[in-house]
């Protein structure tokens, strides 16, 4: 069985916290099963990478969690946040800094992962 996870976040972008909800619940149970885990964002989901982004975002009407909370709760939890140079040049402005978590890594990173029999790759 493979024990690292490497999700491709793309389409669950700000506008839709909604979307977002699956793949951190996902990310959080591969966590407790101790896969090593990372998530990309590429697109404008990489938006959600942006300081102050995801503390105002809601993925449920009952606003029991931030997006941010879920982070918070990933990064501690060991998983990795990348954020694809691409879409951090066309989506994110000069003067908006990503969270502390946030490392580069662009579509070749991912790509690598999903040749790489020793990972599963998911695309939200």
């Amino acid at each position: 069985m493979a024990d690292k996870l490497a999700f491709l976040i793309w389409a669950a972008t700000p506008e839709r916290p909604e979307l977002l909800v699956t793949p951190l619940v996902h990310a959080l149970a591969a966590r407790a099963l101790d896969a090593e885990v990372e998530l990309h964002f590429a697109g404008p989901a990489v938006r959600w990478l942006v300081e102050g982004i995801a503390a105002s975002a809601y993925a449920t009407p009952s606003r029991e969690k931030s997006v941010a909370d879920f982070f918070r709760e990933l990064h501690a939890e060991g998983a990795h946040f990348f954020a694809c140079g691409m879409a951090r040049a066309a989506w994110v402005g000069e003067n908006e800094p990503l969270i502390a978590e946030a490392r580069a890594a662009g579509a070749t990173a991912f790509v690598a992962r999903s040749l790489d029999p020793a990972w599963v790759t998911l695309v939200f």
